[in-house]
């Protein structure tokens, strides 16, 4: 089985949360209880419960509003500081599936708070959950069950407009860089992000930050995160 990718295209995602409830369904995780904040985005934020969020910004520009959607879920690196630093801590709850390439965690071995918070500041996208009441730590899986049995994941199967994608790595990639190149026309500030070390490329049209705070990071700061340097991560 070939390393793989995930490809979110945000210039087609319509907040739809489709991808959302279905990672949600095939998982078998409740449902989180949500309050009106006067936000489309619910629940608040991720955790081990929710592995992947539709984050939600507005802004206003020239007298209109200005909406930005942003399919957040773990990044699976190519080199995951989350594995690094909970191996340094003797928490065998990482593992990286050699034949896919996903980072995924074992939500039945218990971490200790302190440790988690290590693991969870290593992760420059802020990814890792951890539940005060089983002690253990969960996010997204890549539906690696699903993709052994050569499905897509909930998410990709489910996303009705083509802005979610998944596939061997090499594909997914020429088909970013060929949909950056074509959206580029259009959006002078479109983007991948960091898609050199990741596996969940997205493709944005505007500034990082107007899409999530922890959307994007430098490039300085991946290397640090994997070199295991706390002080320049986060």
């Amino acid at each position: 089985m070939a390393d793989k990718s995930f490809f979110v295209d945000t210039t087609k995602c319509t907040a739809c949360r489709g991808c959302q409830i279905a990672c949600k369904q095939w998982n078998m995780n409740p449902a989180t209880k949500t309050v009106q904040r006067g936000s489309h985005q619910n629940p608040e934020d991720l955790s081990t419960s929710t592995y992947k969020l539709v984050r939600f910004s507005e802004f206003e520009e020239n007298g209109e509003p200005v909406w930005y959607f942003f399919a957040d879920q773990c990044r699976h690196c190519s080199t995951p500081p989350c594995k690094i630093v909970a191996e340094i801590n003797n928490v065998n709850a990482i593992s990286r599936d050699s034949a896919t390439g996903a980072v995924l965690f074992d939500p039945t071995v218990k971490v200790k708070e302190k440790e988690f918070k290590d693991i969870r500041k290593a992760c420059p996208w802020d990814i890792p959950r951890w539940d005060d009441k089983t002690q253990g730590m969960a996010k997204c899986t890549m539906c690696i069950d699903r993709i052994r049995e050569g499905l897509q994941p909930a998410c990709v199967k489910t996303c009705p407009t083509g802005a979610m994608n998944f596939g061997d790595r090499d594909k997914i990639l020429a088909m970013a860089l060929e949909r950056l190149e074509h959206v580029k026309k259009k959006y002078s500030k479109a983007a991948l992000l960091n898609h050199e070390y990741v596996r969940t490329i997205f493709l944005i049209v505007d500034d990082p930050g107007k899409y999530h705070k922890h959307a994007s990071v430098s490039k300085e700061t991946i290397v640090a995160a994997m070199k295991r340097a706390p002080a320049t991560v986060g």
